[in-house]
């Protein structure tokens, strides 16, 4: 797979997708907003930049980083839980526009399957399932979403991860001990780290463009079951559980991506 991609936001997910490319033969360009990180990426082969965006624009070497590059892969979280006033969209804009001023023929763009909105009847979200969530993250991440589809410079796959974990960083961990856990009743939509980078891996390899899919591992335990268990198993604190309410949530189908890639989950939840 000798192609030069460019990875905007070499970071938890970002860093290890871009090791796996090189593997795989490409060569891969990166951006990261920490200086700290430029040696780490460089010493892994990734032609490292620093690039910001930032509501008024883009700072940093982000001409070079998109400079003779086929393939960009937007990760980026939109970060709105830190900062939840500011204007995503307006951000990526800045970075679309730097995109279409390069020969750039495809983006891959990082969304999340919390543009679909959580309802008592837990619906099945399936490929034809229109986003229709209603905070503000889901709507910046919608509007993300359907300018980048908009946009005929470039071919544009979306790709919605379901809650991202590996062995380190898992949803578990952060809710053992917890008391009054809503929604228990909610099915899990998990996806492991390897798996995302599998099948971004498998897109690009695949030449898979123009379309969106959803990305999340087929078992869809209800959250008090799933995170009581591996908090046993792990000797972690017991959560608790609020049943007072009617639990909201979906289950995410991505049988249309395992059809397309042909792709067996590596790693369960």
């Amino acid at each position: 797979m000798k192609k030069q991609i460019s990875v905007i936001g070499c970071g938890w997910l970002g860093f290890p997708l871009a090791k796996k490319l090189i593997e795989e033969g490409c060569t891969i360009k990166g951006s990261t907003t920490s200086k700290d990180k430029l040696e780490k990426l460089k010493k892994a082969s990734v032609d490292a930049y620093i690039v910001t965006l930032n509501e008024n624009g883009i700072s940093g070497d982000y001409t070079e980083c998109l400079a003779k590059s086929e393939t960009v892969i937007i990760n980026i979280p939109p970060g709105l839980r830190k900062h939840p006033s500011k204007n995503h969209i307006v951000e990526l804009k800045h970075l679309v526009s730097a995109i279409e001023n390069q020969s750039i023929k495809n983006v891959l763009y990082i969304s999340s399957t919390s543009v679909f909105k959580d309802e008592v009847h837990c619906p099945i979200i399936g490929e034809n399932t229109a986003p229709n969530a209603t905070s503000n993250s889901a709507k910046q991440l919608i509007a993300i979403e359907q300018m980048l589809q908009a946009n005929t410079n470039f071919k544009t796959t979306i790709l919605r991860f379901g809650g991202l974990f590996d062995a380190e960083r898992h949803p578990a961990k952060f809710l053992s001990g917890r008391k009054n856990i809503s929604n228990p009743n909610a099915p899990i939509n998990l996806i492991h780290k390897e798996d995302c980078i599998a099948i971004i891996s498998g897109l690009i390899k695949q030449n898979i463009w123009n379309i969106s899919l959803n990305a999340a591992h087929p078992q869809h335990m209800n959250k008090q079951s799933y995170y009581t268990t591996y908090s046993k198993r792990y000797n972690l604190p017991l959560p608790s559980f609020n049943f007072t309410e009617k639990s909201k949530g979906k289950q995410v189908d991505s049988s249309k991506l395992v059809q397309l890639l042909k792709y067996s989950f590596k790693q369960a939840p």
